[in-house]
């Protein structure tokens, strides 16, 4: 069950040993806490004696719901309270979703487990009222809207569908509904992660499911998207023991492949890289990756099949593809969107709260 961040951890008073207990970090959305609460469960069942508490707090994103998700720049703004509370021995693991934990983590730091993946790819979700007219990004006319501000999915789809129109979408995913199916919308599609969507139970919403071959939209997902990663403090031997066993090998090997793509181009979440991992036979990974520039006139693609058994592996194979995206005008394409990012940081008005 989710309780609020500052509630005082309560133990059983008598002759008997209390029971351990685990804080669980988690930010206060719907679904961080539907996820959250999977973990304590799931933790629960490898560790019946052992008593796990969900503890919500509201990041940087979460208190600023208007403006665009590229407008703020930098890293973890979805993660920096939560890790606070963690040094701060606030709290003793966190859940992050993985495509929003930066690729480098405050001293003192260490991801001890990547849970079992959710599916990674898009989805579009037509607006209600329309969904007997279209189905897929391809049957949209000129000048339809698509919400999003992912400006990874703008720059995707752009370079497919240069005709669309986009506007801004945030919130959680039942304020994107309601503004997607409301009246007097301009929206006709949204673009969500399937991963949310499956894990509250919207499956009936999803009308195309976006991949990297022609039929999905040739549309890559955001690195670690779908998957799940618990944070620790590096020097909390009994926590990093006791999530050993929740861990999934294989999401962990693809997701710090991604990662090591990200890290070594120097990309966070508003930079529009795209990628696609698929386990072919026996421990074969094929990694595909793509940085589009933000207008969809430039890419750079990459794509490569190596054997991957440990982390170290991982991260070596995502920095070679990583140098192929460079060979191929990632780098040049990344200084313009960085570039454009600066300036309007600099032009920016401080936020404060509304």
């Amino acid at each position: 069950m989710s309780t609020p961040a500052t509630q005082p951890i309560i133990t059983p008073s008598g002759a008997e040993t209390p029971r351990p207990i685990v804080r669980i970090g988690s930010r206060k959305s719907q679904l961080a806490l539907v996820q959250a609460d999977w973990v304590a469960a799931s933790l629960k069942k490898l560790h019946p004696d052992v008593d796990f508490e969900v503890r919500g707090m509201l990041s940087t994103a979460d208190k600023d719901k208007i403006t665009a998700l590229y407008k703020f720049g930098g890293k973890g703004l979805w993660t920096n309270e939560l890790e606070a509370a963690l040094v701060a021995d606030e709290l003793d693991v966190i859940v992050h979703c993985a495509k929003d934990t930066p690729t480098s983590l405050p001293q003192g730091c260490a991801l001890a487990c990547f849970t079992e993946r959710e599916d990674p790819r898009d989805v579009v979700v037509v607006k209600s009222g329309l969904e007997g007219k279209y189905r897929t990004l391809a049957d949209l006319p000129e000048g339809a809207v698509v919400g999003t501000s992912s400006v990874r999915r703008m720059a995707q789809i752009r370079r497919r569908y240069p005709k669309l129109r986009f506007q801004d979408m945030r919130g959680n995913i039942d304020t994107r509904l309601q503004k997607l199916d409301a009246a007097d919308s301009e929206y006709s599609v949204l673009i969500l992660a399937a991963a949310g969507l499956h894990r509250t139970g919207r499956h009936a919403r999803i009308s195309q499911y976006l991949e990297g071959g022609a039929e999905g939209g040739g549309m890559l997902y955001a690195v670690g998207q779908g998957g799940l990663v618990l944070e620790v403090r590096a020097d909390d031997a009994r926590m990093l023991e006791l999530l050993k066993p929740f861990e999934d090998h294989r999401t962990m090997l693809a997701i710090e492949t991604e990662r090591s793509i990200m890290r070594t181009l120097e990309g966070g979440c508003s930079i529009p890289i795209g990628v696609e991992t698929a386990w072919l036979e026996g421990n074969q990974l094929r990694l595909t990756g793509c940085v589009v520039s933000v207008e969809g006139t430039e890419a750079a693609d990459a794509e490569s099949v190596e054997e991957v058994t440990t982390r170290e592996q991982a991260v070596a194979f995502g920095k070679r593809v990583a140098q192929m995206l460079v060979d191929n005008g990632a780098q040049a394409i990344l200084d313009v969107i960085n570039a454009g990012r600066e300036a309007s940081r600099d032009q920016a008005e401080p936020w404060v709260a509304a």
